[in-house]
């Protein structure tokens, strides 16, 4: 039956000069800059097994979470890109948002506490645009990542050498944005067309399995991604190793690493929690360290500040390459 719907077209929106951002560019580390200490001895196995697996033309796919990028560490993964390092990143829709509105404005993220009581989390016209982007880009068969870095990049946004997104589109590196719909402020927006986002956002996650096919003998990353992480890399695999099997091949010889600040409560990260654990719960633990390599795969977790853990793996990583 026809149920009543929100008309979107009664939305005040304003534009983001009127908004009060928590994230300035200023905040933004740069590659030399002084990050708090990170002494876990995991990180420089992680960096071998990276540093081997491009040295063999494996893949080193990198998933996270918009975090990262609100703690100001886009920069490094923009350098693992220019260097070849990380040959796939996966975003969610908040990483997409940030990423494009610190390259336009170079500032992001609102106080959801203060707008959320006046009605305007979310309605700011430039934000807005990214739906237009989108839209226009799937009328070219262009993934949703693609699509936002080619403009961020074509426009040349004032700051797009922040951008993670337009880095992946001058290096013809896939960037994809895996959207749950509703999840993003661009959703409330009146311009917002569920199709073509939900269409382009698939074209993603179709780049994303390919990429996932080439796993054997590579390295999958999850920073802070709880959720679209473990959920994304999960049905990939699955695709990836059904049409494996129908070919007598095998996609189980990888590395895993997960980086968060979740307790696994004191568990081994190589076997399940039991369900009557909290930990059960954390889908990385479960489907990045144990599942999904028991067959073969190692995998690493490492707890700390992603401000600590990325420019140390960062450092580690440089310094084997450079001694060769």
């Amino acid at each position: 039956m026809p149920y009543p719907q929100f008309d979107r077209t009664q939305l005040h929106i304003q534009p983001l000069a009127e908004r009060a951002h928590d994230m300035h560019l200023a905040e933004m580390l740069a590659l030399d800059a002084p990050t708090p200490p990170c002494a876990d001895p995991q990180l420089a196995e992680i960096a071998a097994r990276i540093v081997r697996a491009r040295a063999h033309n494996r893949p080193v796919i990198l998933m996270m979470g918009a975090h990262v990028i609100k703690t100001g560490l886009a920069r490094f993964v923009i350098d693992w890109l220019e260097r070849g390092i990380v040959t796939l990143v996966a975003l969610n829709g908040a990483g997409v948002i940030h990423d494009f509105e610190l390259a336009l404005i170079g500032a992001t993220t609102e106080s959801v506490a203060r707008y959320i009581r006046e009605g305007q989390f979310g309605l700011w016209r430039e934000t807005g645009r990214i739906n237009e982007i989108v839209a226009a880009g799937n009328r070219e068969n262009l993934g949703y990542g693609e699509a936002v870095g080619r403009v961020i990049e074509a426009e040349e946004f004032p700051h797009r050498a922040t951008s993670i997104l337009a880095a992946g589109y001058r290096q013809r590196v896939p960037v994809t944005a895996h959207i749950s719909i509703g999840y993003d402020i661009t959703h409330e927006h009146a311009n917002c067309d569920g199709a073509a986002i939900g269409q382009a956002s698939y074209r993603d996650f179709l780049i994303y399995t390919q990429a996932i096919t080439q796993l054997q003998g590579g390295v999958l990353l999850s920073f802070g991604t709880a959720i679209m992480g473990p959920e994304v890399y999960l049905k990939a695999l699955a695709m990836a190793r059904n049409v494996a099997r129908q070919r007598g091949e095998r996609i189980n010889e990888f590395t895993t690493a997960v980086f968060d600040l979740q307790d696994l409560g004191g568990g081994d990260a190589h076997h399940e929690a039991t369900k009557d654990q909290p930990a059960y719960y954390f889908r990385p633990y479960k489907t990045i360290l144990v599942r999904t390599v028991a067959e073969g795969g190692t995998s690493f977790y490492v707890r700390g500040d992603h401000r600590a853990t990325m420019p140390e793996l960062y450092r580690l990583i440089r310094k084997m390459k450079d001694e060769g």
